[in-house]
Order: C-alpha cells, then structure tokens, then sequence
C-alpha cells in the first residue's frame, strides 16, 4: 500500500490498467492463488501441532476440526485482502504479475467480498463453535497482517519482523482453542494462556523460523522487491553482507531456543535435544555458507533448508513431548 494510494479492507483499490477488466474467466488455481493455498497450509499444519500438544490425552476432535477450519478460512480472508491491497506493485512484479487480481481474471469487486465472507466467517465459527480466546487471536492476525505489515512493507525493512509476528500467531491460536470453554464465567478472556511456556516456545520457534526463510527469499528477488517498491532489508545489499548476516544471527537464535522446552521440562530432553540440535546446526551451517559466499544458489539453499527444517523441528517437537 502506497502513502498516496493507500487502501484497506473497507476500500476498493484503485487498478492498473490490466486489472480494470471485470473477466469472470478464472479458474480453480486462481482461486488457490488468491487464498494463498499452499501459504496458508502452513496455517492449517501450526495451528493442528500446537492444539495436539497442548490438549495431549485429551484430544477433542471435534474442538480440534472448528478451530481448524475458523483459522483456515480467516487466513484465506487475510491472503485476499492482502493482494487487493497491493494489486499496483504486483503488476510491477515479474513473480506475481500472473496474479489473478492484477492479469484481471478475477475483478475486485468479487475479490473484495470473498475476503469478507471468508474472514468474518472463520472469526463467527472460533467465537460460537472453539473460544473468544481463538476468536480474539485471529482478528489478532489478521489486524497485524493487513493493517500493520502490509502497510509497512512500502515504508521500512521493519516489516519483516512484524510480518514475522503475524505467522507466528497461528500456534497460539490452536494451543488456545486445545483449552476449549472457560468453565468460569467471569474469565472473558485468559490471558494465562499466552503466557504458558509451550506456548511461547511455539511462538518463538515460528517468528525466529520465518526470518531467514524471508531474509533468502527477500535477497533472491531484491530487483523484484524494488520493482514493486517494497522496502526490504535486502535492496540495498548487492553483495548479501547485510542480509546473509541477519539471516545468520535468526538462525543461531532459533537454535539457542531449542534449550527453552528442555528447561521447562516441556520434552524428553534424550529424545528432543540431540536431534534438535543437531537440525540446527545444519541450518546454521547453511546460513554460514549463505554469509560467507553471498550468492543466489547460496541464498536458494538456504532458503529451501528452512523448508525442510520446520516439518522436521515439528514433528521431533510433537514426538519428544511429555
């Protein structure tokens, strides 16, 4: 969002001139495209680990099925708004000109309600069928995704870290929906439930996971960022010292976090820690090649390791629980 062409989930944005046509010629890929399907799994998948570790033996499926789906069709709301709100730098963009909104497959119009629809709806179904707690950090999300990142990524690099933020909720928001309905009136809202140590864990390893992931991509496609104009810490950074430090520091800081559940006795230490580590390190040992060979295959790797790196930590994290 520009500072002159600003737009918001109230307001049609204004189009370039490809995205003017109202074609209804879209198809079942543009839709995945404009939710951000594959974007949003890592939604699905988060949320579904945190609401099984915390429930633990007492799983309720169903509970677990309407947090799902309201988290799910929330994110599929925000991924809407999010491109209506930058249809202009996506045309600019070689990546993401082929974008429904932009190429004008799909009119605004349509696009604009659709993001409505499916994001009050994900907020109505945690309010009456999981909690206000889940409802709350939902709206939570999508406030900071649309109205807070979105807006930022035209005015500082600061944004990544605030994008962070907002991917790191959704695990907050399965491990508040696990603790189903306040059997006290009065607690409108339990704010305990934050600050419960798996729950921070979950949070920490989500924001810290995301920045060399952004910071690789971010450095690959930096012509394409300045293109758009996006303000990203690697526009300036030809030579990768700045970004592929950064990217360094995140990913030593991620592995400094794997000793926070084995000090809360949230793991079996024998299980979790050799193997946590040892995934970080090879995480790391990508970023360090990535900082002292600052190139795009360098960059690629690194990128495609954080990939592999989150399934794993997750399932060894869901494995070493007690």
């Amino acid at each position: 969002m520009t500072k002159d062409d600003s737009t918001a989930p109230g307001t049609v944005p204004s189009l370039p001139p490809t995205a003017g046509k109202e074609s209804m010629a879209f198809t079942l890929n543009d839709l995945l495209t404009l939710t951000k399907f594959r974007l949003s799994a890592l939604v699905i998948v988060t949320t579904f680990v945190a609401f099984w570790l915390r429930a633990g033996a007492q799983m309720n499926f169903w509970l677990l099925l309407h947090t799902i789906i309201g988290s799910t069709l929330a994110a599929f709301g925000a991924a809407v708004f999010n491109q209506l709100m930058e249809i202009e730098p996506d045309s600019r963009m070689t990546r993401t000109a082929d974008r429904p909104l932009p190429a004008g497959r799909i009119s605004p119009s349509l696009a604009f309600g659709l993001g409505w629809l499916l994001s009050s709806m994900g907020l109505i179904h945690l309010v009456h069928r999981v909690n206000m707690e889940a409802a709350a950090l939902t709206a939570l999300t999508l406030a900071t995704y649309l109205f807070i990142y979105t807006p930022l990524k035209k005015q500082s690099a600061v944004n990544t870290l605030v994008g962070a933020v907002s991917g790191a909720l959704p695990p907050l928001i399965g491990w508040a929906g696990a603790a189903g309905l306040s059997d006290k009136p009065e607690a409108y809202f339990r704010w305990s439930l934050l600050w419960e140590p798996g729950a921070i864990y979950l949070f920490m390893l989500l924001f810290l996971w995301q920045l060399p992931h952004f910071l690789a991509i971010n450095w690959m496609y930096r012509d394409e960022y300045r293109r758009g104009g996006f303000v990203m810490l690697a526009n300036d950074d030809e030579l990768g010292a700045r970004t592929s430090r950064h990217a360094l520091a995140w990913a030593v800081a991620m592995l400094l976090l794997m000793f926070y559940p084995v000090a809360y006795g949230l793991v079996k230490l024998w299980l979790f820690l050799p193997v946590a580590l040892l995934l970080n390190a090879w995480l790391c040992q990508r970023a360090l090649v990535f900082q002292k060979n600052p190139e795009r295959a360098t960059a690629r790797r690194l990128f495609f390791g954080t990939l592999i790196y989150l399934p794993i930590i997750l399932l060894i994290t869901a494995l070493a629980w007690k």
